[in-house]
């Protein structure tokens, strides 16, 4: 390396020291410590649903620990008495299942169409899907509640679920083809040269290859749907209502039934955690892991 050369690399900007100083003991404790101050609300509010209401009323869930006799299963005792909690809580397993679910299957088989069949207009039709990514939920509202309406879905589970799952299938689709795209060429060849048709194609190569981009679409739809509140406020009644339609209207009593606010809000909270822990492994795997095997 010449003078020059050492003296140009020499020569780092303050933006390019920080960043390589990212990734050091100090900056690591530092993150560390913003993701546990995160996580206090959280924590407060599983240590407020073992907590009497009483206690909840008059003091902070920190008290708990100079008190552990405050903490008592009580308030989930009375969680699962309120029929209106527990209906809504398998309402939302009804609605948030079945809608990821297929918004998984149709948009991987749209989206191998888009990537490894020809057919007329394909490209055209993928743009129609990109242009459909920027519609705002709050625009197709009021038709498709008219909608429903008439073909007398409205306030049913189905038509949550429909709704859930047209607005999916966007990015479903967008994401998965982008994916199944980069399969290499030759693997669906010689698998079409071992007689292969496109649905033993789809099932025994794009699937499994696709598994990461699949777990990704799965959490991020079962996310979005399981926390949704407007959709299911328009859409729902009494009845249909999930989880967080049941949880805002009981903040209306706050002073009659705080003793199943805590726990309906965790319960709400740490099933998506667990979705995301139990799927985790595929979410980070590589896009092409299972390529050469």
């Amino acid at each position: 390396m010449t003078a020059l050369d050492t003296s140009v690399h020499g020569k780092r900007s303050l933006a390019s020291r920080v960043a390589s100083g990212a990734g050091g003991g100090v900056m690591r404790v530092f993150l560390i410590l913003v993701a546990l101050f995160w996580l206090v609300p959280t924590f407060g509010l599983l240590v407020s649903s073992f907590r009497d209401p009483t206690d909840i009323a008059t003091s902070g869930w920190w008290k708990a620990f100079t008190a552990p006799g405050q903490l008592t299963a009580k308030s989930y005792k009375s969680l699962l008495e309120n029929d209106a909690i527990t209906q809504s809580l398998l309402n939302t397993v009804w609605i948030t299942v079945p809608a990821t679910l297929l918004v998984v299957l149709i948009g991987a088989m749209a989206g191998y169409a888009f990537a490894w069949m020809d057919f007329k207009g394909r490209d055209w039709w993928f743009l129609v899907v990109v242009a459909l990514l920027v519609v705002p939920v709050q625009v197709a509202l009021i038709p498709l509640a008219d909608l429903f309406g008439k073909i007398g879905i409205f306030g049913d589970i189905i038509g949550v679920v429909l709704f859930h799952v047209g607005f999916g299938l966007p990015f479903a689709i967008f994401l998965l083809r982008n994916f199944f795209a980069q399969i290499p060429r030759e693997l669906m060849e010689a698998a079409r040269l071992d007689g292969a048709g496109e649905t033993r194609l789809f099932f025994t190569v794009v699937l499994p290859l696709g598994a990461p981009a699949i777990a990704s679409l799965g959490i991020f739809q079962f996310l979005w749907v399981w926390n949704d509140m407007l959709v299911a406020l328009v859409f729902s009644d009494s009845q249909s209502q999930p989880l967080t339609v049941a949880l805002q209207q009981q903040v209306r009593q706050f002073g009659n039934n705080i003793d199943v606010l805590a726990p309906g809000a965790f319960i709400s909270m740490v099933i998506p955690l667990v979705v995301f822990f139990a799927f985790q492994r595929q979410f980070v795997s590589g896009v092409m892991a299972g390529a050469v095997k």
